[in-house]
């Protein structure tokens, strides 16, 4: 084939575009150093992908955090800031399992949101279908 087969081309940017995804993907589970977080909280960490809706009423953030333990989560609200921490840690009966694929990020995690403007009151954030749910009334 030429140099200006168009299959050559094409088979070139399909590929890059592939490894471009995966590059992608890799760094959105990178860990993190959080150098202007506190001293007990400089340890790496991965941010968990979210999606935040906004209601006349609400704003609704959810968060995906499949096989995290709702009690080592941590919510709040700061200067505007949402944080929800906390950390995935593989169960004590699979440490010594032979990990044949591992593509869930373990250890501890933390994500920061800028909020909308105005006032607002986390109701009971609660675990639903593999995605932390945190429901934000506005005041």
């Amino acid at each position: 084939m030429k140099k200006t087969d168009p299959r050559l081309w094409m088979w070139s940017d399909a590929v890059e575009m592939l490894n471009r995804a995966d590059r992608l993907h890799r760094q959105m589970f990178q860990p993190v150093a959080r150098a202007e977080a506190p001293a007990r909280h400089r340890a790496p960490c991965w941010e968990p992908p979210v999606d935040m809706l906004e209601t006349d009423h609400e704003l609704l953030v959810l968060a995906a955090l499949p096989g995290v333990d709702p009690d080592r989560m941590t919510v709040s609200i700061q200067n505007g800031v949402l944080t929800i921490a906390g950390a995935r840690i593989l169960p004590p009966e699979l440490h010594n399992a032979t990990i044949h694929r591992m593509e869930l990020p373990q250890g501890r995690f933390e994500r920061q949101l800028a909020l909308p403007p105005g006032r607002y009151e986390v109701n009971h954030p609660r675990v639903v279908n593999g995605c932390l749910a945190i429901v934000l009334r506005k005041v």
